[in-house]
């Protein structure tokens, strides 16, 4: 993992709780799973459950300055690198690490790298690596054209998630008469949040809507990769006025299970992320289709493998000057059109069906056996 969240995710963190999970279940299948992340006061500093062993080293604190964030990395890798016990496939979450690390402990095992995010040009450094698991097409495709040798050992591996919690969570469903829009995910300017409240001060001015409410959930400290106090603030004084009682900005839940009630109580959700050279596939707008919300979501290349537009939910064109127009209407009509909210609901909650745990860790152990019987990579990390 990387060097600023602990496992379990204690305080919050995707792809902490996507790959606890795997590494469970690839434990339970029958796999030695041994899953480095950042000491944590209050969880050992080694510990085993089964075949899963947790092994937890000095980490550092996410800072905004992105410099700083690739030394703390480029150290974490090494911390990691010392400790790592032989093994057929190493997965590395972080970014320097795969770089070197087949050079200077070649007995680690077979090197994944995983493509949490839009690629920044880190890929011609992995020329060393036998595997890139890239989180969606969009990411593939700006893989191979950063460093086009990688494209044959390039496997598309979206972020899964626990469909049936979210199932039964969603099947609880909207107890009251309010519709509930809701936004899960990191309070951050990148995440296109002014776009959605200034949308919702329009569907405000409206009489014609059925009553409603709008809640932003996440993290916002900058440790926690959010933007801060001063910006929360910020859109607490812009909007908290306009909006009132429709407006509610709630801490980060980092519970499966309450998070997931959050999810099942929403009728519509809307991630309308800014963040083009960003977004991998976030996994909130899975899990809130999943849990029967309709997915309102920009048009980033990484919903292509997501959202067909008026099938399963809706994107707009988010780098518009129409952009706040086109998403006030888009939402008008969920808030209005009962029928065509619940059938969207049930086609992306089945869409969300194939991201499922289960199938994914199947498919992944099978790219691993895969990779393990194929001949090793004898290219140099500079290749």
């Amino acid at each position: 993992m990387g060097f600023f969240l602990p496992v379990p995710a204690l305080a919050g963190g995707a792809t902490e709780k996507i790959w606890h999970r795997l590494a469970e279940l690839m434990a339970a299948d029958g796999h030695e799973v041994t899953l480095f992340s950042r000491r944590w006061p209050g969880l050992p500093n080694e510990e085993s459950f089964g075949r899963l062993t947790h092994r937890r080293l000095p980490g550092n604190t996410h800072t905004k300055n992105l410099p700083t964030n690739l030394v703390l990395d480029f150290l974490w890798g090494f911390r990691v690198m010392r400790q790592l016990p032989p093994a057929d496939v190493v997965v590395c979450n972080n970014v320097s690490l795969p770089v070197y690390l087949k050079r200077l402990r070649p007995s680690a095992g077979r090197v994944a790298v995983v493509l949490g995010r839009m690629p920044k040009g880190q890929n011609r450094f992995y020329g060393g690596t036998d595997l890139l698991l890239a989180t969606s097409r969009a990411v593939a495709e700006k893989a191979i054209s950063e460093s086009p040798a990688l494209s044959s050992r390039i496997f598309q591996f979206p972020n899964p998630i626990d469909w049936e919690l979210h199932r039964s969570a969603g099947a609880q469903g909207n107890a009251g008469h309010t519709l509930q829009i809701g936004y899960v995910g990191r309070i951050h300017p990148e995440k296109g949040l002014e776009q959605l409240l200034d949308a919702a001060c329009t569907l405000a001015a409206r009489k014609d809507l059925p009553p409603w409410r709008l809640s932003l959930i996440g993290p916002y400290t900058i440790p926690q990769g959010g933007g801060g106090q001063e910006y929360v603030d910020s859109l607490r004084a812009t909007y908290g006025s306009r909006l009132g009682d429709h407006l509610a900005i709630v801490p980060p839940v980092f519970d499966k299970r309450e998070l997931a009630r959050k999810y099942g109580e929403l009728d519509v959700f809307c991630y309308p992320s800014l963040a083009a050279q960003g977004e991998g596939l976030s996994i909130a707008p899975i899990e809130a289709m999943a849990a029967g919300a309709v997915p309102v979501v920009s048009r980033l290349d990484c919903y292509r493998d997501l959202i067909v537009s008026g099938q399963n939910g809706y994107d707009f064109d988010h780098a518009q000057p129409t952009a706040v127009a086109a998403l006030t209407e888009i939402l008008a009509k969920l808030l209005t059109d009962p029928t065509t909210r619940n059938r969207l609901a049930l086609e992306a909650q089945e869409t969300a069906r194939r991201f499922d745990y289960a199938e994914t860790s199947r498919l992944l152990l099978g790219r691993f056996t895969t990779l393990i019987a194929a001949p090793t990579n004898k290219r140099s990390p500079g290749a």
